[in-house]
């Protein structure tokens, strides 16, 4: 399962900006379809579990 960068916004309480930069830092893979940038699911997960340690 995959998220688009604006579910990815909302369900962290973020904004898309700071998504981008958790991309560019790592926290978080990109994946290139097309023009569409889409998050895994188990990658938003695997963050949130960081966290919350």
């Amino acid at each position: 399962m995959t998220y688009r960068i604006d579910e990815v916004a909302a369900l962290l309480g973020l904004g898309r900006t700071t998504i981008f930069k958790l991309m560019d830092d790592g926290h978080l893979q990109r994946i290139k379809i097309g023009s569409r940038t889409l998050i895994r699911a188990s990658d938003v997960e695997a963050l949130l579990q960081r966290q919350a340690a």
